[in-house]
């Protein structure tokens, strides 16, 4: 744990170091754990509200390993030296069950080539795994940070926080730790007016990565749905006229644990790294939470069920079925996801990155929409992590 503790410390410093050589600032860091599309900033029509933070601008990166799913099992079995058939033909089921089509990822022949022991099933390779992700989330975190400044559009030096989630770690906030991370983001901007925060995340799965064995059956699905990068958005309140263009608006954002689901997602650290398991009922306690928690939230802007069609829907991926036993819940029209499902698509679950992937599709859909198109401006911005934890954030879509 010592060593996970010192690669959380050597990526923040080298992230202040990056950018603040010499200029005091403040750094915040939600414990969890970025080229890219020009998205551009202009063009919106919405104005935001005075003292509320909004997201002035979305960055990412990736590492330089692209996976096309139809020839990931025959590289994974070779790359694992495993020719048991039966632990193939289920992870080629669970390729396309995943809905995945392309993710990037760290791992790659140069690593296994210097780390044969990676691929060795019983190996204690804790080092070496920090040791990669060390400098990979590093350096995915600063990439993903200098394309959002960019976007962004004003000085390095404007920016006074820093807020850093990453899930190199076991028992983190996993896949909420974005929504989470904006949530603090959100608290810091509008608490100290003036603040521009980054907010910067990054992950990699060779912490986790293994040969398969029929003893460790998620294993698979890991290997099936996950991909590794890093995102950055810039958060702060009383947008600049002319300089800044905020995207999207941050009001109510709440978070709720659900009792005795603590085993539901759980992640153990051992020698040879981390494991993850996900309960088979993971998408039937989502379904059955999820609107009442989106009640708690819309009913701040005077919106009820009935209004679930006219909203915008950012939703972290989890994966397909999250995704479908939401809709059935909640009787969205299948479009409504449809920034969710790209992201999956694109980038797989890239853990707490992937809020970042899913808002930049959602503001790319927002600006083909034609005069009169859009629905109402307001939707909502979700998370599901270990706890079970449920992150949600109620929003205004300023590019409508």
């Amino acid at each position: 744990m010592r060593l996970l503790a010192l690669l959380h410390r050597e990526v923040k410093r080298l992230l202040f170091l990056e950018y603040f050589p010499s200029k005091s600032v403040k750094i915040s860091f939600s414990s969890e754990s970025m080229g890219s599309e020009q998205i551009g900033q202009g063009g919106l029509a919405s104005k935001a509200s005075p003292g509320k933070a909004t997201i002035l601008a979305l960055g990412k990166a990736f590492p330089h390993q692209l996976v096309m799913q139809e020839f990931l099992v025959d590289g994974y079995f070779r790359n694992t030296n495993c020719d048991d058939p039966e632990l193939k033909k289920k992870l080629a089921r669970l390729c396309k069950t995943t809905t995945v089509k392309t993710r990037y990822v760290v791992m790659s022949d140069e690593i296994l080539k210097k780390y044969p022991e990676l691929a060795i099933e019983g190996c204690p390779t804790i080092k070496q795994r920090l040791d990669i992700c060390n400098e990979a989330v590093t350096q995915m975190a600063i990439e993903a940070s200098r394309a959002c400044i960019k976007k962004w559009g004003r000085s390095v030096s404007d920016i006074t926080h820093i807020v850093y989630v990453s899930s190199s770690e076991a028992r983190l906030p996993g896949c909420s730790g974005g929504v989470a991370g904006l949530r603090v983001a959100k608290d810091i901007a509008e608490n100290n007016p003036g603040s521009r925060v980054l907010l910067a995340t990054s992950e990699t799965t060779i912490i986790g990565f293994k040969p398969p064995s029929v003893d460790r059956p998620y294993d698979l699905v890991g290997v099936a749905l996950f991909g590794d990068g890093a995102g950055a958005m810039i958060i702060g309140a009383d947008p600049v006229p002319v300089t800044e263009s905020p995207l999207f608006e941050l009001h109510t954002a709440i978070q709720n644990f659900l009792p005795d689901t603590e085993k539901t997602i759980d992640g153990r650290l051992t020698e040879e790294g981390i494991s993850f398991t996900l309960a088979r009922e993971l998408p039937q306690i989502i379904e059955d939470n999820i609107e009442g928690f989106c009640q708690k939230l819309i009913g701040v802007a005077g919106l009820t069920h009935k209004d679930y069609n006219k909203m915008f829907w950012a939703v972290h991926p989890g994966g397909p079925a999250i995704l479908n036993r939401m809709e059935k819940r909640l009787d969205l029209l299948p479009d409504k996801l449809n920034a969710s499902r790209r992201a999956l698509m694109d980038y797989g679950n890239a853990s707490s990155n992937t809020i970042v992937y899913v808002l930049e599709y959602m503001l790319e859909e927002s600006r083909k929409m034609k005069a009169g198109e859009a629905d109402c401006d307001w939707g909502l911005i979700l998370a599901f992590g270990p706890g079970i934890t449920f992150e949600g954030i109620l929003a205004r879509n300023l590019a409508i």
